[in-house]
């Protein structure tokens, strides 16, 4: 059990943050949850009857860059574990036609987990830091024709986090990234996808939560399969991949 730890999640209200505030409570943790949307918080806390003294729901808005600072200075404890879970799409389609929504993905995919993480980071007198994790997507692996708008803030993401990984490695704070493939949540609803390779949000949760040394972590051996083709193969066969 880890009933002094506390685990801060940037982005709670997503599907699968809210699983792994489940699961981090179940292992003793206390948990920060934070998002624009406190009354789903609420909502999620009450229906799923968690100990209300674990679980401290604290407003958070990863494109409000001023508030940033703030937001961490006033956290009631410094966290030992963060998660950015915090996420956005627009269909490529759109994005290359509406530059306001694409601005927002990019502001809430990468811009804000830059800001505040790097806060996280440079904070030299939390001494409970030992884990920072983020939640990225299969799309940043490579760019394709059918998603590469939203693909390149993934893409950005992870190679943040791999720079910030071996910045952070003096300090003993371990950094991962899951790469993740289609779930099953409110981000793609209405999207056609592969009801074979659809995972359900707690079981993509369970990776956070049991997140060990190595950098990048991909859910599920299915999608394992495809990162690996999407890595490896040359740029004429991934432009010809659906």
């Amino acid at each position: 059990m880890n009933s002094s730890k506390t685990a801060l999640i940037l982005g709670a209200n997503s599907d699968v943050a809210k699983q792994a505030i489940k699961l981090y409570i179940g292992k003793g943790y206390s948990v920060i949850a934070a998002s624009r949307n406190l009354k789903s918080l609420d909502n999620f806390a009450n229906e799923n009857h968690l100990d209300k003294s674990k679980i401290e729901i604290k407003y958070f808005d990863a494109t409000d860059f001023s508030s940033h600072q703030n937001f961490y200075d006033e956290l009631s404890v410094k966290p030992n574990i963060v998660v950015y879970a915090a996420g956005f799409l627009v269909e490529n389609q759109e994005a290359l036609k509406n530059f306001d929504r694409t601005f927002e993905m990019m502001k809430t995919n990468y811009i804000g987990a830059v800001s505040i993480l790097n806060i996280v980071a440079t904070d030299q007198s939390n001494k409970n830091l030992e884990r920072i994790i983020g939640l990225s997507s299969l799309s940043g692996v490579r760019g394709r024709k059918s998603n590469f708008v939203y693909g390149s803030t993934k893409s950005a993401f992870t190679q943040y986090l791999a720079g910030l990984r071996q910045e952070l490695n003096s300090r003993k704070i371990t950094v991962n990234v899951l790469v993740i493939g289609y779930i099953n949540t409110k981000i793609n609803a209405g999207l056609e996808l592969n009801k074979n390779l659809i995972m359900e949000p707690e079981y993509v949760a369970k990776f956070i939560i049991n997140a060990g040394n190595s950098f990048t972590i991909v859910p599920n051996w299915k999608w394992k399969i495809i990162y690996w083709i999407l890595k490896l193969s040359p740029e004429f066969l991934v432009a010809k991949l659906p």
